[in-house]
């Protein structure tokens, strides 16, 4: 499946990125509106992978902190590599603004997915958004 991924910001591509969002985590994971919407999206690096019509089918985003988070891909479109390429180039450019450690919260079904890509659990399983979690890290080299 042909896809591409741009590096884009919460002002340039709100709208694709929301609706992603809204799908996925709203409608399909039932979080919380006000936890979904937390405030950080406008100081974050985002990604967005468009098909080859180029519609929006995931994103992902980068913090200052380090924090990876938001990836999501649409139901039709996953397993066909766009959630690890979105990981990578989120790891691409956190390498590239000099951070030294990246660190997720991964719902606990997809911890092998980012233990395929390098990421080690700390700590033990939390709740997020009535979601089990745990948090994972990756030292940048």
């Amino acid at each position: 499946m042909a896809f591409s991924i741009i590096e884009t910001t919460w002002d340039e591509h709100e709208p694709a990125l929301r609706q992603l969002r809204e799908t996925i985590f709203i409608g399909e994971q039932n979080v919380p509106e006000e936890l979904e919407w937390d405030g950080e999206d406008p100081g974050a690096c985002h990604f967005l992978a468009c098909d080859q019509q180029n519609q929006p089918v995931g994103c992902i985003r980068l913090q200052n902190s380090g924090q990876i988070s938001r990836l999501c891909v649409l139901s039709n479109y996953r397993n066909s590599g766009i959630g690890r390429a979105l990981l990578v180039a989120a790891e691409e450019a956190a390498r590239a603004r000099g951070m030294q450690e990246i660190f997720l919260n991964a719902q606990t079904h997809a911890t092998s997915f980012y233990e395929a890509a390098g990421f080690a659990s700390s700590g033990g399983i939390f709740m997020d958004a009535h979601i089990p979690h745990r948090q994972m890290f990756k030292l940048l080299k």
